[in-house]
C-alpha cells in the first residue's frame, strides 16, 4: 500500500514522499482502517519538521486523525463491524490503510460526512477539553488569540453553546469580516492601536476571568494587560514562537496565573465517563449543525506539497484535507 514517508525531519514539503510499504494487519484489540479523508494539522506538520513535543523514529509516517471503514478486525474487538465508519486519532494516518487500537476509534454516525469526519476529534476535543479545563460559568467572559484558528472557532462555538462570553483576537483587520461570514462575532485586531479599547466596548467592563493563548511571543503579554486581577491564562500553542514574553508585574501584583493546556496529555488522563461525554457533546452539536467544521480543500497524498501550501496559506478559514 502507498504512504507519505519522511527519513529526515525538515520542512514537510520538501521531505515527505508517498512510497510503497507493507500493508498493516491488527493486532489483538486493533482494527486496519481504509483511510478516506484526513486532516492536516500544524502539529502534524510540526513534527515532521522535529519541531513538536513527540519525535518519531526514521524513517516515520505522518499525520494524527482520519476517516475511514473498518476492514479488519484483531482478536477480541467486537464492538466494531466490518465495513464501519469511523475516525480515530492515532499516529501514521496519511496512508491507504492504517492500524488503529479499538478502544479509541469512535463510530462515526451518517449524518456526519467525511468531510467533517475527518477533523472531528484533534481540534474538537481539544477546544473542548480547554474549555472544561477553564472551569468557566454562564455569563463569564474569556480571550482567546487565533480566533481564526481551528481551536479558536470551536471553542468560540462550543462557550456560546454554554452560555459562556468570548472575545477572539486576530492579528488581521481582515480577518474579522471572514469570521463574521462563519457566524462568529466579538472579534478585534490587534493590528489597529485601539484594540483594547474596543475589547472593553465588547465587554461592557466586565471582568474577562480567563485567556487562551496558542501564539506564543508577545501575544500572551498582551492579553494580560486586558485579563482581570486574579485572571488565569493557559498556553496551549505557540504558532508565533514557543518564547513567552510578558510582564511579572501582572503575575505577582495582578494575582494573575499562568498554566499549559495540551490535549495529548489531557485526553489520555479522562476517565471513561469523561471521554464519553465530551465526544457525545461534539457527536451532537457536530450533527446538529451547531458546531461546523469547514474544509479548504482536499489533495490526493501524492499532492502533498501543493497541500501544505494551501495549510499555511493565511486567511484561511476551513482544514486542509488529505485523500488517498
Amino acid at each position: 500500500m502507498r504512504a507519505l514517508i519522511h527519513h529526515t525531519f525538515a520542512e514537510p514539503a520538501s521531505v515527505l514522499r508517498v512510497e510503497e510499504i507493507p500493508d498493516p494487519v491488527a493486532g489483538p484489540g486493533e482494527v486496519v482502517v481504509a483511510m478516506t479523508a484526513s486532516a492536516i494539522h500544524n502539529h502534524d506538520l510540526l513534527t515532521v519538521s522535529g519541531d513538536y513535543g513527540f519525535t518519531p523514529d526514521l524513517p516515520a509516517r505522518a499525520g494524527t486523525e482520519a476517516t475511514g471503514t473498518v476492514v479488519e478486525l484483531g482478536e477480541g474487538v467486537a464492538h466494531l463491524a466490518l465495513g464501519q465508519r469511523v475516525t480515530v486519532n492515532t499516529f501514521g494516518v496519511w496512508a491507504e490503510k492504517f492500524v488503529a487500537k479499538a478502544a479509541g476509534v469512535v463510530p462515526v454516525p451518517d449524518a456526519i460526512a467525511d468531510e467533517a469526519a475527518a477533523q472531528l476529534i484533534s481540534m474538537p476535543a481539544s477546544a473542548l477539553a480547554l474549555l472544561n479545563t477553564l472551569d468557566l460559568a454562564e455569563g463569564d467572559w474569556i480571550i482567546q488569540n487565533a480566533a481564526g484558528g481551528a481551536v479558536g472557532r470551536l471553542l468560540a462555538q462550543f462557550a456560546k453553546s454554554r452560555g459562556i462570553n468570548v472575545v477572539g483576537l486576530v492579528r488581521r483587520s481582515d480577518a474579522i469580516a471572514e469570521l463574521a461570514e462563519a457566524g462568529i462575532d466579538n472579534i478585534v485586531a490587534t493590528d489597529q492601536d485601539d484594540w483594547r479599547d474596543r475589547v472593553a466596548e465588547i465587554t461592557g467592563g466586565a471582568p474577562i476571568v480567563r485567556g487562551a493563548d496558542s501564539v506564543g511571543g508577545s501575544a500572551p503579554g498582551e492579553m494580560l494587560s486586558v485579563l482581570a486581577d486574579g485572571a488565569r491564562l493557559s498556553l496551549f500553542g505557540g504558532m508565533g514562537s514557543w518564547d513567552f514574553e510578558g510582564s511579572m508585574n501582572d503575575i505577582i501584583f495582578r494575582g494573575i496565573t499562568i498554566d499549559g493546556f495540551w490535549g495529548a496529555k489531557v485526553m489520555p488522563a479522562l476517565s471513561p465517563d469523561e471521554r464519553t461525554a465530551l465526544f457525545g457533546e461534539i457527536l451532537t452539536k457536530v450533527a446538529s449543525g451547531a458546531i461546523t467544521l469547514p474544509v479548504e480543500g482536499s489533495y490526493a497524498l501524492t499532492d502533498i506539497a501543493d497541500a501544505v501550501a494551501a495549510h499555511n496559506r493565511k486567511g484561511r478559514i476551513g482544514k486542509v484535507l488529505l485523500r488517498p
